[in-house]
């Protein structure tokens, strides 16, 4: 059974603060998906695409217009608190008490989740372990680093072992090794393995997120949205293949004076299109880098050697040779680009 449901979920706002004749705002357009166990599920989309709006929805704190939103099976807006038992959530900025400290906010959100007392320092612990909070577990929260923050509320999110996590910029102020950490732990959370009440059936994970190599570290599957609608949703693999740079070969030459060398590659036979990618002058003279890019969207499984012959064939001294996976910018920015409906 799906952990997460949502079924043509729409929210539209006044758009005019109430008065007759003002336009509405869909926010959210009429979407569906759902997220079974063990996938982690990253959303993404541009500032006002309908992200945080469609969060909010399915975590219970925004009503929608129309549609339904399931945790675990319960109806988000009917069973609201059946619902939100079910998940953990940590919002955009990790809001927290600041006065408080990390172990103080810990015990308050185990006593509002309801954990007992025989099981809430256990759950305070591991959670406290698994982010890496001992070092200033008595320290105010308001003096804390942004990292830091990041991970109380991320222990948060985690300390009554939910079925389903939402997160909001997960790794936001994090340094690379704390990124690292943070997305071991969702890989691990995802797969179930995680405290006295984990499952081999593993947990649904949705992360919005702007960072776009988060979707090829962590998660098994992307979900674009755009003006409030689902314009992609498949693996992070699939999605490189939208790239126009999927299969490209990038090769950086020196060449003599006066070489047509991108006339040179844009003659060979399969090729759709070389960019220019670098130029630096050494004492070696000019190097240069040009991405060579396959007329298939399949790509062209001989097309790098067809390049290094053409380069031997010219005499030009080959520094570098790669065929490129894609890059998730240029498809984000081909499926979030303003368009006409």
């Amino acid at each position: 059974m799906a952990l997460i449901e949502i079924d043509k979920l729409l929210k539209r706002f006044d758009g005019g603060g109430g008065r007759a004749g003002s336009a509405a705002i869909v926010a959210v357009d009429g979407i569906s998906f759902a997220v079974q166990p063990g996938e982690v599920v990253g959303f993404l989309g541009p500032n006002g695409a309908g992200k945080s709006t469609t969060m909010k929805m399915l975590t219970g704190f925004l009503t929608p217009t129309s549609g339904t939103a399931r945790v675990a099976g319960h109806d988000v807006q009917q069973k609201t608190l059946a619902a939100q038992r079910e998940l953990g959530y940590l919002p955009e900025g990790a809001p927290a008490y600041p006065d408080m400290t990390p172990d103080g906010f810990l015990k308050f959100v185990a006593r509002a989740r309801g954990i007992g007392r025989a099981t809430r320092d256990q759950a305070i612990n591991k959670a406290v372990e698994r982010t890496q909070l001992q070092g200033v577990l008595h320290q105010p929260i308001e003096t804390l680093s942004k990292g830091f923050k990041r991970r109380v509320g991320l222990a948060q999110a985690i300390l009554h072992e939910p079925k389903v996590l939402i997160m909001d910029e997960p790794t936001d102020g994090l340094d690379p090794n704390q990124k690292h950490e943070v997305r071991n732990l969702i890989r691990t959370l995802a797969r179930g393995d995680v405290g006295p009440a984990s499952s081999s059936v593993g947990r649904a994970i949705v992360l919005s997120t702007h960072i776009l190599e988060e979707v090829e570290a962590v998660c098994t599957r992307a979900i674009v949205i755009a003006r409030g609608r689902i314009v992609a949703d498949c693996t992070p693999a699939e999605l490189l293949a939208k790239s126009k740079h999927h299969h490209a070969v990038t090769v950086t030459v020196r060449a003599p004076a006066g070489s047509r060398v991108r006339d040179d590659l844009l003659a060979l036979a399969g090729v759709r299109n070389v960019e220019v990618a670098s130029d630096q002058t050494g004492r070696d003279g000019l190097s240069s880098s040009y991405t060579v890019t396959p007329k298939e969207a399949s790509g062209d499984a001989t097309l790098a050697a067809r390049v290094l012959s053409l380069c031997q064939s010219r005499n030009w001294a080959v520094d570098g040779l790669r065929t490129e996976q894609g890059k998730l910018d240029d498809v984000f920015r081909d499926l979030t680009a303003a368009r006409q409906d």
